[in-house]
């Protein structure tokens, strides 16, 4: 009986390998030993893609066969291994002794070679790729808890820029030392009002005036010192942090059109929107609620929502956004272009428009295709009857540019860098893309 709950404990019934309990203990004491011998000791981590979608067409029966074949081939190709392990699911993995960087590497591409050849489910051939995490002890980290978490890591880069394998690089961890220091006070930043938002005008470019303004969330952190949203914003969004920060972003940049719209200054603001909030489903509700309170009509909050988010949780997104349309509130697509937005998608998504992405319009007085790929979206929103947005405008070129194709509206360094609150208000009455006073007075010297 002992020995039975051993064997389970020790060894996955469906592959004969290790458990993933069984490895992580082997892998402690592998740790030790090359700590001992100060010698490098190499962790693959390999995840299957498509896996669940193979397992629910052919059926578990011929899930399980086929990842029995995995077991065989994984093992066939590991024979350096001193360790190796089903995880659970679909994911793997093997430890190699005494291993660099470049041949860790090479384990990897062999890895994903063996499983080149087709697999056979219900007697039709399955093609079945995988993606590889690695990191290696001490160089990437010198517990065994943070080693897996690190390969982990390396395998999520690698399913998410499609690259096959991809060994652990600091730069590329949401969680390195600066970052957790991130973790640790945003919850604390948000309650100490750490936050500020910084304002982009959006440039109206028939009159050449601005028509309205997009926030900007920035930390002030007290020892880093102004901290960029691409810094912190991913990690809220891991966990859950995300809708907090969201609620902050949407009560300031209210509570800013406010005071504007009492100066005279009645312009609509845009904020940028997490796809994590779209599974809120207070949000609609919880905004109509600041509309309220700040006495604001709903054509004054514009929403942004990237292309990508759109759609891969168009589901969610789209029952929040007719919700919100209803209410009066205009909604845009940003980073338009880098995503995979079909014609069915957006004439059913309620959305006002469209914003091209930056590194498009950047370079179409250079790039010919980037010219073509602006062309072409400014084409269709027309079509569509939706307003079209360059971010990115650089230049007096770029301006004409889009001028002449007709664009709608213009973001970017050449009219202004974003600015706070105070010094935007010195800008609008200096600038020459001034706005029209609701007074009658105008602040521009065009």
């Amino acid at each position: 009986m002992v020995e039975r709950l051993r064997n389970r404990t020790e060894c996955d019934p469906l592959t004969k390998l290790s458990t993933r309990r069984f490895f992580q203990g082997r892998l402690r004491q592998e740790i030790d030993e090359a700590r001992r011998k100060k010698r490098s000791l190499g962790l693959c981590v390999l995840g299957l893609d498509r896996f669940r979608e193979i397992n629910h067409t052919f059926g578990p029966h011929y899930g399980d066969a086929l990842l029995r074949d995995v077991a065989r081939r994984f093992t066939r190709v590991t024979d350096g291994s001193n360790a190796r392990a089903r995880l659970g699911g679909d994911e793997f993995a093997a430890l190699f002794p005494d291993v660099t960087k470049a041949g860790i590497k090479v384990i990897c591409a062999d890895i994903l070679t063996a499983l080149d050849p087709p697999f056979m489910a219900q007697g039709v051939p399955v093609d079945l790729s995988g993606s590889i995490g690695a990191a290696i002890f001490p160089d990437h980290a010198e517990k065994s808890l943070l080693l897996f978490q690190r390969a982990a890591i390396a395998l999520d880069q690698a399913k998410q820029f499609g690259r096959g394998y991809a060994l652990y690089e600091p730069e590329d961890d949401p969680y390195s030392q600066v970052k957790l220091v991130y973790l640790g006070g945003i919850r604390n930043a948000i309650e100490l009002n750490q936050f500020v938002l910084h304002f982009q005008p959006k440039i109206d470019i028939r009159t050449k005036r601005t028509r309205g303004f997009e926030a900007l969330i920035r930390w002030n952190h007290p020892q880093i010192g102004l901290v960029p949203p691409s810094e912190f914003v991913p990690i809220a969004e891991r966990t859950g942090l995300i809708h907090a920060l969201s609620r902050w972003v949407l009560r300031e940049a209210l509570s800013q059109c406010r005071t504007w719209r009492r100066n005279g200054i009645d312009m609509p603001i845009a904020v940028n929107i997490s796809p994590r909030n779209f599974h809120d489903r207070q949000l609609p509700d919880y905004i109509a609620g600041l509309l309220r309170q700040h006495r604001l009509p709903p054509d004054r909050l514009e929403l942004e929502i990237t292309e990508t988010v759109m759609m891969a949780d168009a589901m969610h997104v789209s029952e929040a956004l007719n919700r919100l349309s209803k209410m009066g509130i205009r909604a845009y697509i940003d980073d338009f272009g880098t995503g995979y937005s079909s014609l069915g998608h957006l004439k059913k998504l309620p959305v006002a428009g469209i914003k091209i992405h930056k590194a498009f319009v950047g370079q179409m007085t250079l790039d010919e295709n980037d010219a073509v790929i602006v062309r072409s979206t400014i084409d269709l929103g027309h079509n569509l009857g939706i307003e079209v947005v360059a971010e990115g405008v650089e230049s007096p070129e770029i301006w004409d540019r889009l001028s002449l194709l007709g664009c709608d509206t213009a973001q970017g360094y050449y009219m202004s860098r974003p600015k706070p609150a105070l010094e935007l208000e010195r800008w609008i009455a200096e600038s020459p893309w001034g706005i029209q006073k609701r007074n009658g007075t105008r602040t521009t010297r065009r």
